[in-house]
């Protein structure tokens, strides 16, 4: 090995342990988050910065759950190859002895890969979930809901799971939030002020994409979450940068409910997540 390729590999390994203090090299590669030669390049230097910020994030939540309860359970929807759950696993659960992480998948291909991945690492505490986050079947209560950039609706589906099985904690990192554009291309709003806003298609997008999170917040806050909206890390690494966590202190909340009808009705619209929380009224949470 040459002194400069030994230097990348060094720099490379300086990057992970700033990024996610306790990973191991090994896994990191094994996730192809290292190339063959054992350096990063952009992509999966974004996606470890991603990941690393998520899980300091998630940091607070989960030394809740381990503390209060024996196993708790840590459910991450639209995991995709599961960088998020194995790198969770390794820095947290796995140092811990205790809990158990469920990554919810619909693609077959990743869900057999993620198995075969964790039976490798003994990370027997990790299951794989195949099919839809509004379909998979869970246990009735879980503690933890996550998911890093799950697209448009799963996001929604995401936060309908954690409120559904009453889950302590809840942080999502939304991502292409496409269906209120739709709705509001259609939506029958006489007042010409609040019509203004979103008649351009940009502006419809952009509005739309606003909207969907203030929704998902109040949302929250409806079935008596405390609700906080930051961004995830530096614009530098994804645009898809804000983070929405919950932590649920109360069984509802009547003013978020009125806030939140009365934006969906501004709007006349009725997104995902307000639907979701229609089917399963606030007394059966």
């Amino acid at each position: 090995m040459t002194d400069k390729a030994k230097a990348l590999r060094d720099q490379a390994a300086a990057e992970i342990a700033r990024a996610l203090p306790g990973a191991p090299l090994e896994l990191c590669a094994d996730l192809h988050l290292l190339t063959r030669d054992g350096t990063l390049n952009a992509d999966a230097r974004r996606k470890l910065k991603q990941i690393g910020h998520l899980i300091t994030q998630l940091r607070p939540a989960l030394d809740d759950v381990l503390a209060r309860f024996p196993e708790p359970v840590i459910v991450d929807c639209g995991a995709g190859k599961s960088y998020l759950g194995f790198l969770l696993y390794a820095t947290v659960l796995g140092p811990a002895g205790r809990g158990t992480l469920i990554s919810v998948e619909s693609r077959p291909e990743l869900v057999i890969a993620g198995r075969e991945r964790a039976a490798r690492w003994g990370m027997d505490r990790m299951r794989f979930v195949e099919g839809t986050i509004a379909g998979a079947e869970l246990p009735e209560r879980v503690h933890l809901v996550t998911a890093l950039h799950a697209c448009d609706t799963a996001t929604d589906d995401a936060l309908a799971v954690a409120i559904a099985r009453g889950a302590d904690h809840v942080a999502v990192v939304p991502c292409c939030q496409a269906e209120v554009a739709r709705l509001l291309a259609d939506a029958p709003v006489e007042d010409p002020a609040v019509a203004s806003l979103f008649a351009h298609p940009w502006h419809r997008r952009e509005l739309g994409s606003h909207l969907t999170n203030v929704v998902r917040g109040l949302a929250l806050e409806a079935r008596g979450y405390q609700v906080s909206v930051t961004e995830l890390h530096g614009w530098e690494h994804s645009l898809k940068n804000e983070l929405i966590r919950g932590r649920r202190t109360q069984r509802f909340d009547r003013k978020a409910e009125a806030k939140l009808a009365a934006v969906v009705d501004r709007f006349k619209i009725e997104p995902a997540i307000v639907r979701a929380l229609a089917a399963a009224p606030r007394d059966a949470t």
